[in-house]
């Protein structure tokens, strides 16, 4: 590709050749091959104008730049003012718009995001659209499954996967859109036929993140100013706000009456140990909706996933058999073992969500509670204090094992997890080794009981001392209950 193709009024050559040649674009020196664009950016840590020199020495051959700089003149310069729409508007050339070449679905908010991401994919999956995934747990693109760091990824890595999409044929594409990637351009310059609103609160202020909770909401508004569908949760508190001069068309649901997928008789189920919410669905379709996650927060998760896929023409009976079937990696996730009671996985790993998490399992009435967990090393004290509160104050026992430990003792951390659990008055054991706390949690399990097993949720990895070594909840679970 040559300079020229990426010029325009923003994107202004102020020395070098048009016509030059370069081979890819970077904005990591370690990942520079030689012919490459260099874009610097100004982050909150380093300046990609400290690394010029760097860059030229590994071979670059064009530089996009905010500020005025000195280098050989053989060396290609673009001046921008922002470096971060103009990392993505490159990007999307450099892999040739690969969004416009599919159905595009963004979803914002402050919780839930995750889990209807699944849901869509899962639905869309299911009724022959074979879709992609971008977002915090994982991406998946086709039978690929890549650990993910952010929930939006920077916008050459967005791009890279979009393409990536494409050529593997799919035809859709789910996102976590969230407010640092909206903030930090990492979707900009794209239009999504779909965007979903599921809820907001108050999170994500403070260094590095957003100031207050006005940039906070702003920034998430700007999805629908990006999107031709803007799908709204009706019964948030801001979502009038949200709406206000949004230029998409708007498509709403909830439990009010005037939404265009509404829910009525909300409520929980567990049958032979699957725990999940039933609701009955009227407005633009009529229909009994039943989910097998837990949780009423589900009905809304599901019923944003209902309404898109729904809007996309998808028929009611593949959406209805997509959400019978649909389990979240990590996020309550149920690990099938027995008719008589239930496990769950979850990423809960703080104080707040695993309060969130045991009061969502507690509204189930089991006749046991059982939360089984472990805190990071090399993190809070407060956090491992809290945890063990929250657990021996809402649980009707406690199993405290090992997570992460990283460079400290596994001991340790359980020590001051104990400090907290005996703020409260649950009863709780202590087994270092998780494994053996999950062999002991099943083989002393009880009908009706539910165990929760928290903290790791999605991976499948334990990290001692720098190295990470598999280990997987769920395939534990399995193997300690003899099913594989």
């Amino acid at each position: 590709m040559k300079i020229r193709e990426l010029l325009n009024e923003d994107r202004v050559l102020v020395q070098g050749d048009a016509e030059t040649e370069i081979t890819g674009i970077a904005y990591d020196t370690r990942k520079l091959t030689p012919g490459n664009l260099f874009v610097c950016i100004v982050g909150t840590v380093t300046d990609g104008h400290n690394y010029i020199d760097k860059a030229i020495e590994l071979g670059a051959a064009a530089l996009i730049v905010t500020k005025a700089v000195e280098v050989p003149s053989h060396i290609a310069v673009i001046r921008v003012t922002d470096d971060r729409a103009a990392l993505s508007a490159v990007s999307t050339i450099w892999f040739g718009h690969p969004a416009e070449k599919l159905i595009t679905i963004g979803l914002t908010g402050t919780k839930g995001k995750t889990t209807t991401a699944f849901m869509i994919r899962e639905i869309l999956e299911k009724s022959g659209i074979p879709c992609g995934l971008i977002g915090t747990v994982e991406n998946i693109i086709g039978d690929e499954h890549i650990p993910s760091a952010h929930s939006t990824p920077e916008s050459y890595v967005v791009q890279e996967y979009l393409a990536r999409m494409v050529a593997k044929g799919l035809r859709a594409v789910v996102m976590e859109v969230s407010s640092q990637g909206l903030k930090m351009q990492r979707v900009g310059g794209m239009t999504f036929d779909y965007g979903i609103f599921t809820n907001f609160g108050s999170d994500h202020i403070g260094d590095g993140e957003h100031k207050d909770l006005a940039e906070y909401f702003a920034c998430k508004r700007m999805l629908f100013g990006m999107s031709r569908v803007g799908i709204f949760n009706g019964d948030d508190a801001r979502a009038s706000d949200m709406m206000e001069g949004q230029p998409c068309r708007k498509v709403v649901f909830g439990q009010k009456a005037d939404a265009d997928y509404r829910m009525s008789d909300v409520k929980l189920t567990n049958e032979n140990g699957n725990l999940g919410v039933a609701y009955h669905l009227s407005g633009k379709l009529s229909a009994e909706v039943v989910v097998d996650i837990p949780g009423a927060f589900n009905a809304y998760n599901s019923l944003a996933a209902l309404s898109v896929s729904a809007e996309l023409g998808v028929s009611t009976d593949t959406i209805l058999a997509g959400m019978k079937e649909i389990h979240v990696r990590g996020r309550v996730e149920p690990v099938k073992v027995s008719d008589s009671y239930s496990v769950m996985l979850d990423y809960a790993h703080n104080g707040m969500s695993l309060k969130s998490l045991l009061t969502t399992l507690r509204e189930y009435q089991p006749k046991r509670l059982i939360c089984m967990f472990g805190c990071g090393g090399n993190r809070s004290k407060d956090r491992r204090y809290e945890m063990g509160e929250i657990s021996s104050r809402m649980a009707d026992l406690t199993v405290v094992t090992s997570d992460n430990p990283r460079y400290e003792k596994p001991e340790d951390i359980i020590a001051d997890i104990i400090t907290g659990v005996r703020k409260a008055d649950g009863r709780y054991v202590t087994i270092a080794d998780r494994r053996e706390a999950i062999r002991y949690v099943l083989q002393n399990a009880e009908p009706g009981d539910c165990i929760v097993i928290a903290g790791k949720g999605h991976e499948d990895y334990q990290e001692i001392c720098g190295q990470k070594y598999h280990m997987d909840d769920r395939e534990m679970i399995l193997e300690e209950a003899g099913i594989r």
